[in-house]
C-alpha cells in the first residue's frame, strides 16, 4: 500500500510563534529564559560560587548522597527547566514541538500540563530512587528529557502508524522509532555517561500508566480544579459571612438607629443650615488627596449644599 500525505507526520508550527498551544508556547519560552539566566551565571558570582552552579545546587534534581548539598522537594519540578548547553535544550525542546504540539492539541492544555510535569517528577524520582540501588554515579541532574519521553510515548500510542521522518529523510512509523528508543534507552542503563537514563525510562513508563488510566477513566483536570477553585471561593465566602455575623453584625445591630439617624441628619439638611468656609475648604482638601468617592454621605451633602448657595 502507498504513502499518501496523512500518512506522514509534519508538525506545523512554523507560520508564526502565536500558533503554538499555549503550554507548549510557555514551556518554550521558560526554557529559554532559564537557560539565559543560566549561561549569564557563568560570568555572576555569588559569595564564592558562580550564580550557574548556585541554580543547578538549589534547583537541580540533587542525590540525596550528594556531597556539600542535599535535595529539596520543590527540585522535582524544577530540574525539568534546566539544562547543560545548547544543545541539551535545542533537542529537548524540538521534540516537545515536535511531539507535543498535536497531544496538547489533543487534549487540551491543562491535561497536557499535568501530563507533562508527572512526566517529569516521577522521572526524577525513578533516578534519585533507583539510581543509588544500582550504584550510578551521584550527580545532580537536570533536563526536560523525562517529561519529553512521556510526550514521545504518548504520540506513539495516540498515533502508532504516523510516519515519522528519521534525519529528515527515512519514514518510519511512530510506534516503532519511539519503541526503539525507550529500548535503547533502556539498554543503557548501568553504562558509566552523562546521560540520565533512569529519568527517561520514568518519564516514558509514567506516559504509558497516564494514558491507560486516562482511557478507563478519562480524567477531566478542568473539573477537579474548577471545583478546588469553587471550593475555595466558597470557604472563604463562608468564613467572610462568619466574620460579618461575630464582629460586624453585632455591632450594627446593638444600635440599628445609628445609620438612620446619620442618614435622616443629612437628608433633613436645608438651605438655612450655616456651613463654615472652613468645613468646605476640608472637604475639598480630602477631595484632592483621595478624591470624591471617598467623601462620606453627610461630606457629599454638605457640599452639594454649598454649591447650591454659591
Amino acid at each position: 500500500m502507498g504513502l499518501n500525505d496523512r500518512d506522514y507526520y509534519r508538525p506545523s508550527g512554523f507560520g508564526g510563534f502565536s500558533l503554538f498551544p499555549p503550554v507548549i508556547k510557555n514551556l518554550l519560552i521558560i526554557n529559554g529564559i532559564v537557560f539565559f539566566l543560566q549561561v549569564l551565571g557563568q560570568t555572576i558570582v555569588i559569595g564564592r560560587m558562580l550564580l550557574a552552579d548556585w541554580i543547578t545546587v538549589y534547583f537541580g534534581l540533587i542525590p540525596i548522597d550528594f556531597s556539600g548539598a542535599s535535595f529539596l522537594p520543590w527540585q522535582l519540578l524544577t530540574y525539568q527547566f534546566l539544562h547543560g548547553d545548547f544543545g541539551h535544550i535545542f533537542f529537548n525542546m524540538l521534540m516537545l514541538w515536535m511531539f507535543g504540539m498535536e497531544i496538547e492539541n489533543y487534549w487540551g492544555s491543562t491535561k497536557f500540563l499535568v501530563f507533562y510535569l508527572l512526566c517529569g517528577v516521577v522521572g526524577g524520582l525513578f533516578q534519585i530512587i533507583v539510581g543509588p540501588l544500582l550504584s550510578l554515579g551521584a550527580a545532580p541532574t537536570i533536563g526536560a528529557s523525562g517529561a519529553v519521553y512521556g510526550v514521545m510515548v504518548a504520540f506513539a500510542m495516540f498515533f502508532p502508524d504516523r510516519y515519522i521522518f528519521l534525519y529528515f529523510l527515512l519514514p518510519i512509523k511512530a510506534k516503532y522509532l519511539i519503541a526503539g528508543i525507550v529500548l535503547i534507552e533502556f539498554m543503557s542503563v548501568g553504562e558509566m555517561s552523562f546521560v540520565a537514563h533512569l529519568v527517561h525510562l520514568g518519564g516514558a513508563f509514567t506516559a504509558a500508566v497516564f494514558i491507560i488510566l486516562d482511557r478507563q477513566y478519562n480524567f477531566n483536570f478542568d473539573r477537579w480544579f474548577n471545583k478546588v477553585k469553587r471550593d475555595v471561593n466558597s470557604f472563604s465566602k463562608s468564613k467572610s459571612n462568619t466574620f460579618d455575623k461575630k464582629f460586624r453584625k453585632p455591632f450594627a445591630s446593638k444600635n440599628s438607629s445609628v445609620e438612620d439617624a446619620d442618614f435622616y441628619e443629612i437628608n433633613s439638611m436645608n438651605e438655612t443650615d450655616e456651613i463654615s468656609q472652613e468645613v468646605i475648604d476640608g472637604i475639598l482638601d480630602k477631595i484632592s488627596r483621595s478624591g470624591y468617592q471617598n467623601l462620606t454621605e453627610k461630606e457629599k451633602r454638605i457640599l452639594f449644599e454649598a454649591s447650591k448657595k454659591k
